[in-house]
């Protein structure tokens, strides 16, 4: 292996790998973010409850509703990712819709372009399926006396559950919505398959140009487990703020504290 190498590609390329840490964190970020949104809804979805006192199109809509979010959830978690992007692309292409058709600036630092948003709308639907069986843990973990202490008070179903049970089942999940936001930023390479332009398609790019293939899969190895520590830290450091403990990033905060007692 050259070393003297991988700085050469850093230093010709800063440009082209900065662009594809752009494309891995909006991936990441916007599919993590709007993936919970869905799945907050598609947990809600699952846990329709029919009553006997509906009448029978209430009852119909609540089944179909509340099958197809079971079936969503189902084939979402069901199938790769991989396999759901290429059935997308291919999908659009059926009916007319070409990715490829939209730019937005250069070619070799664009982030913003029709198959990033592509991915964008793979990754999100692929991440609600488990967003949503992750709000539902959240949300069975909520204790029941939370709710009649509400319902003391005169909260109504809706406000209950917006005000008391919600925010106590995501604060519940949220290491394990962590978890899953650092799985999107790995497993938003595998959107390469469809041309999207993230870190993982630019380095292999890279590679191929420069016939450098273990100093640059190395490159892109380190940019990967430097971006999931520090999402790591990031969680963490939201969880200790949220316990109401004090946040320091001072590697020797804790060895400090202890000499001052």
């Amino acid at each position: 292996m050259n070393f003297n190498k991988i700085g050469q590609i850093i230093a010709e390329n800063q440009e082209y790998i900065w662009a594809g840490i752009a494309s891995t964190l909006i991936l990441s970020i916007f599919g993590t973010v709007i993936g919970l949104f869905l799945g907050i809804l598609l947990a809600y979805g699952k846990l329709i409850k029919v009553k006997e006192l509906d009448n029978g199109f209430v009852k119909v809509l609540k089944n179909i509703l509340k099958g197809f979010c079971i079936v969503y959830s189902t084939v979402f978690r069901g199938t790769p990712m991989m396999v759901q992007a290429l059935i997308f692309k291919y999908g659009f292409q059926a009916i007319g819709v070409n990715f490829e058709n939209f730019f937005f600036g250069s070619m070799v630092s664009n982030v913003l372009n029709g198959w990033l948003i592509c991915g964008l709308i793979v990754i999100t639907l692929n991440t609600a399926a488990y967003m949503g069986e992750v709000v539902i843990s959240g949300l069975n973990g909520v204790d029941l006396g939370q709710v009649e202490g509400a319902r003391s008070l005169g909260l109504s179903s809706r406000q209950t559950s917006m005000s008391v049970i919600l925010p106590q089942a995501l604060r519940n999940a949220l290491p394990t919505i962590g978890n899953e936001f650092i799985v999107n930023i790995k497993d938003s390479s595998v959107l390469n398959v469809i041309a999207t332009t993230e870190l993982y398609y630019r380095l292999k790019d890279i590679a191929a140009t420069n016939y450098a293939f273990l100093e640059s899969y190395l490159i892109l190895a380190v940019i990967y487990l430097i971006m999931t520590l520090l999402a790591a830290l990031a969680f963490k450091l939201v969880e200790k703020k949220l316990d109401g403990k004090k946040i320091s990033l001072n590697p020797f905060g804790r060895l400090l504290r202890r000499n001052e007692v």
